[in-house]
């Protein structure tokens, strides 16, 4: 089983045709998908995304883009959210400062907020970073000092020094159809170096699908071809990328392992 460990099922391209999309992700042997909160106050409609579709879980938390506009949420409010049972990370949170959609600061305080909610819950935290590696770094190692807290940098698009910095400081790394791009040899040369227990896969759907799908609106089903690309990158057959992902997913997403157990046991 392939899990997409970053989506956003919540957007406008997949309105009409939610169901689809999430049987042709079951055909291609993609059993869960994680559906990533953008603005705190869209949790209503993760959470009936959850509760409608077995297969899918959710995040809650303030993109970056967002932090102007949600800047002074405070921890507690993320918490409380978070408990819901098919809730199972926070985020996701950041820094850009490509688009520069909210003030340096305020997206620097935002962050804080959400790295005090995952640290609190227990739950891990999904990074959000680009073109910030060298403030990314720096609260990051800051944060890790007051007090340990899990997470993953998804859509790893950065420089290797963020890699290497959050590999050491137990982060997973999470890659996206840039690995399968014709000129992403340097993001290549990164995974090939991340130790495997810490690798994970993900569409960031609708955008960046993988080759052979680019100019089509990503989708869930379309993890299968990063998996492939990850695979190959690392020297394992797709069945082993499959197996070290997934095993990945639920070791960094304890509250999604505990979830399909009670599931399963019921």
């Amino acid at each position: 089983m392939l899990i997409d460990s970053h989506c956003h099922l919540d957007f406008p391209d997949f309105q009409t045709r939610l169901p689809g999309v999430l049987a042709a992700a079951t055909a291609a042997g993609v059993g869960r998908m994680v559906t990533i909160s953008t603005h705190i106050a869209r949790f209503e409609t993760y959470r009936a995304l959850a509760e409608a579709y077995e297969t899918v879980f959710f995040t809650i938390g303030t993109h970056p883009h967002n932090a102007a506009a949600e800047p002074d949420i405070p921890t507690d409010r993320i918490v409380t959210l978070s408990a819901h049972p098919r809730c199972i990370a926070i985020g996701e949170a950041g820094l850009d400062y490509h688009y520069d959609k909210s003030p340096h600061d305020v997206q620097q305080r935002v962050f804080r907020t959400h790295i005090d909610a995952a640290r609190e819950t227990g739950l891990p935290l999904v990074i959000h970073a680009r073109n910030a590696d060298e403030d990314m770094i720096r609260i990051l190692s800051e944060e890790m000092r007051r007090g340990r807290f899990g997470a993953v940098l998804h859509c790893f698009s950065s420089g290797p020094k963020l890699a290497e910095v959050g590999v050491e400081l137990g982060l997973y790394v999470s890659f996206s159809g840039i690995l399968t791009f014709k000129n992403s040899d340097d993001i290549r040369r990164i995974a090939s170096a991340v130790p495997r227990e810490r690798l994970l896969v993900e569409t960031d759907a609708p955008y960046l699908a993988p080759v052979p799908h680019r100019g089509k609106t990503n989708e869930p089903a379309y993890v299968a071809n990063t998996a492939r690309a990850l695979a190959e990158v690392i020297g394992v057959s797709d069945a082993e990328i499959a197996d070290i992902t997934t095993a990945n997913f639920y070791r960094l997403f304890s509250k999604a392992a505990q979830a399909d157990r009670l599931a399963t046991a019921s």
